[in-house]
């Protein structure tokens, strides 16, 4: 940032569409043209590169408190950040879990004062994630974390009083529940996705009805109270046609898709890399294209990275013993890349929707998601899509290292994240 406080981004592409200089003053776009001087600013040139509202993450795991040793708020947003991200939800999953206005309010506070993304604390949904009795919902609400979206991801909420009398309560403040559709008697002992693989490995199989069959109870339900649900990780193709017939009878629900969802199948479990064992699954080929051709068509509302740092010891070791996750906030935007706008299924107008403008909304989150014009917080996120490179996780701001792309090589980079006018990433590395 220059000694003015302005910051000229010359010729980028918006949106991937007209090439525009974005003029940068304090925490505000002030200016979207051609040819626009600024004396003393500091001069990004962008030339070939794409300007997106800066990425927002529905869906991530920051661990702290209670296994730092996984990952704390300052890695995790240093992560984000790295991946063109100015805000993230953090899961509620943690030790001891954000269950109450005080563990949020912990978790929204590291955020303010690490400073590398805007950190908004998702609230459990019942006490303890045990599924038996509502958390303080309310209160999370009315704490300083204004806590708006409520999971016990990592666990279904499976009894179906709890999850209406949840449905019920959030919509008195405009709130939204994120299932993690999983029923549990339905995958006791499961190791991968149940189907051909699963079978000539001899691993426990995941039913694709697992998943399918909580959806299904769940926008019942939300159609029932006239409530808002959301569908985390969505995974298979029987599971599009779900939300995509509830979406045609105007159920309030929307979904999220992971990026290794779009890429990965279960023929890579054959390798018995604990690396590819993930909650939900990996799935077959058939249900990666339904995936894909659902988040192109919107029956998928956003791509959320489900963000799961695990230390070193908790996966290097035999598959059935591994902890389930994936690091994911420094490699979605390549991957959505990859799979979505190299393949022709997405314009970067759609990137933007997918990754900040309907996730901000869906979670609202005021500031971010918002359109790239003068007047708008200067929250921002710049793109060099014709980079090629071999993802090392070596070099990852994350704490944990566990990602399935190791060696493999993606597209695009991310240059630049711009949080409130502030860089927090400048070419490439963090401020």
């Amino acid at each position: 940032m220059s000694e003015t406080g302005k910051t000229l981004i010359r010729g980028a592409k918006v949106l991937g569409g007209e090439v525009r200089d974005v003029l940068i003053d304090g925490e505000t776009v002030v200016e979207v043209g051609t040819g626009i001087e600024a004396g003393g600013a500091t001069v990004v040139e962008a030339a070939g590169r794409i300007l997106l509202p800066g990425l927002v993450d529905l869906h991530t795991h920051l661990r702290e408190p209670g296994r730092e040793d996984s990952e704390t708020v300052l890695t995790g947003t240093r992560a984000a950040a790295s991946g063109g991200y100015t805000a993230v939800f953090a899961m509620a999953n943690t030790f001891p879990v954000a269950d109450t206005a005080g563990v949020v309010e912990q978790v929204w506070r590291l955020g303010r004062e690490h400073g590398y993304c805007d950190v908004r604390p998702i609230g459990a949904v019942t006490v303890g994630l045990e599924g038996r009795k509502l958390a303080e919902l309310g209160a999370m609400h009315d704490s300083a974390a204004a806590v708006t979206v409520f999971s016990d991801d990592g666990k279904c909420v499976d009894d179906a009083v709890i999850m209406r009398r949840a449905l019920e309560y959030v919509k008195a403040f405009g709130g939204v529940v994120a299932q993690h559709a999983q029923e549990p008697r339905l995958t006791e002992g499961a190791q991968m996705n149940e189907g051909v693989v699963s079978a000539e490995l001899g691993l426990g199989g995941w039913p694709a009805v697992a998943e399918e069959s909580i959806i299904a109870r769940d926008v019942l339900l939300a159609e029932h109270v006239g409530s808002r649900v959301h569908i985390c990780h969505l995974s298979t193709a029987g599971s599009v046609e779900i939300v995509r017939w509830a979406k045609s009878r105007g159920i309030d629900v929307t979904a999220e898709v992971t990026p290794h969802h779009l890429l990965l199948t279960d023929e890579l479990v054959r390798t018995y890399d604990p690396v590819y064992k993930v909650n939900p699954p990996l799935r077959t080929e058939r249900d990666v294209t339904a995936l894909r051709e659902a988040l192109a068509d919107g029956t998928i509302d956003i791509v959320a990275t489900d963000h799961a740092p695990h230390p070193h010891e908790d996966k290097d070791c035999e598959w059935a013993a591994a902890a389930m996750g994936m690091v994911g906030l420094e490699t979605a935007l390549s991957v959505v890349q990859h799979t979505m706008v190299d393949t022709g299924l997405l314009t970067w107008e759609g990137v933007a929707d997918r990754m900040s403008f309907a996730p901000a909304r869906i979670g609202r989150a005021e500031g971010h998601g918002r359109p790239v014009s003068s007047g708008e917080p200067a929250n921002l996120t710049l793109l060099d899509p014709a980079y090629r490179g071999t993802v090392d996780p070596a070099g990852f701001a994350s704490r944990s290292r566990n990602t399935p792309y190791g060696g493999r090589e993606l597209p695009g980079r991310v240059t630049h994240t711009f949080l409130r006018g502030r860089a927090t990433l400048m070419d490439g590395k963090l401020a």
